[in-house]
């Protein structure tokens, strides 16, 4: 059977596209979360909608939208559920790896597979690791096939290996050599990925393990990954505004959620009854006041956002140490933003909701949960700092990938 090609977008398809798929994730994003059920019917409508091939350049058979239309993309999706927003987090920025650094061969043969609908996962971080650069796991010379490899290693937060067709594994070439990326299929032998993720947070993720025993990788199917940072880049300023868009996403979705709750469930508190007359709760001064706070936080967020993609479009459309420095501050400032927007947002939606809104059956502390466990990939506080050191003396944000 002949299954057909995902369409191809425009920035407005894009984004509408992602609006309609964020209205159907919402409607059981709730029981996913309480039973632990994976988004693999999810995903698949994901890759059908031709939304993971967007940033796919022309030349090679996609529509190369940029960072601004993929950031609202992300976001909308997150608005509906950020587990199937994280999922292909990594997809994204693997492809925007090859892109920078693939050879000719290896962009039309990967990039072709994203277009046709197959997903990237990750096998980043290293199991038992101290530092975040450390990586023990190793491409060796294979004995049996000169030129070839052979990768052994264990990773963790694979996030999004298990639905992959294809893992990006971050590993030494040779014992203590640059850091490259080894492309091995899902379904390689001598690869295992363990549903062993456990979080109180983005539960549905299945951002596990990664076992790799002897996989054999061509040589064809190695991409350098240290050239990345040896030259002024946006690839770190690019995936953590990803992040940034999941939990902008998580925070407009608390605001949503807790609405529909005020406006049909919540009881009126007594004082507002006695005071003003109101027939709700949703009429109560002090709870139209706190959604006024948080809705404004959540906008200041959402627009930092939006401005920190056209930098990282700008920076790549011309690539300085200057525009390099100007996307990483405008991201820090959308990462600590959007960090604050969706703990607040998801801790006060109870306060204006009530004690009802605290039942598990309601799970809406999942957006709390959700926040909590998404920010936690890199510090809010060092985004301040390097928006800061700027603002004093000019000092640019370190040249690596997490800002």
């Amino acid at each position: 059977m002949t299954v057909a090609a995902p369409p191809r977008h425009s920035a407005d398809s894009a984004i509408a596209a992602a609006a309609d798929l964020a209205a159907r994730f919402a409607e059981d994003s709730a029981l996913r979360d309480r039973e632990r059920i994976l988004p693999v019917a999810e995903v698949e409508a994901l890759s059908a909608s031709g939304l993971l091939a967007i940033t796919v350049p022309t030349e090679y058979g996609g529509p190369g939208l940029g960072a601004a239309v993929l950031t609202e993309v992300v976001r909308l999706v997150a608005t509906g559920d950020p587990n199937v927003a994280q999922i292909p987090h990594s997809h994204f920025v693997y492809v925007n790896a090859l892109v920078e650094q693939g050879t000719e061969e290896q962009k039309r043969f990967l990039l072709g597979e994203v277009v046709a609908g197959r997903r990237f996962g990750n096998a980043q971080s290293e199991i038992g690791s101290k530092h975040v650069r450390d990586h023990a796991t190793t491409l060796r010379p294979d004995p049996a096939a000169p030129g070839a490899w052979v990768l052994d290693g264990e990773k963790g937060y694979a996030t999004g290996a298990l639905l992959a067709h294809w893992i990006p594994v971050l590993a030494h070439l040779g014992e203590g050599g640059p850091l490259s990326v080894a492309w091995v299929e899902r379904d390689a032998p001598g690869v295992t990925v363990v549903d062993d993720w456990d979080g109180l947070g983005q539960r549905t993720t299945a951002s596990g393990t990664v076992r790799l025993e002897r996989v054999r990788v061509a040589a064809d199917r190695v991409t350098p990954y240290h050239l990345t940072f040896e030259r002024p880049q946006a690839y770190g300023s690019f995936a953590q505004l990803l992040h940034a868009a999941i939990d902008a996403g998580i925070a407009r979705a608390a605001v949503r959620d807790a609405a529909a709750f005020v406006t049909t469930r919540s009881r009126p508190y007594p004082d507002a009854l006695a005071l003003y007359d109101t027939s709700g709760a949703a009429g109560d001064p002090l709870v139209v006041q706190a959604f006024g706070e948080v809705e404004l936080q959540v906008r200041a967020a959402e627009a930092l956002l939006a401005e920190a993609g056209r930098a990282v479009d700008r920076a790549r459309a011309s690539l300085t140490a200057a525009t390099a420095a100007e996307a990483s501050l405008a991201v820090a400032a959308a990462r600590a933003s959007t960090t604050a927007a969706s703990l607040e947002a998801s801790s006060r939606l109870f306060e204006v909701a009530g004690t009802r809104s605290a039942l598990r059956s309601h799970d809406l502390d999942r957006h709390w949960r959700n926040a909590r466990t998404h920010t936690l990939h890199d510090p809010a506080a060092w985004k301040v700092h390097h928006l800061g050191r700027h603002a004093i003396d000019g000092t640019p944000p370190p040249n690596h990938g997490q800002i």
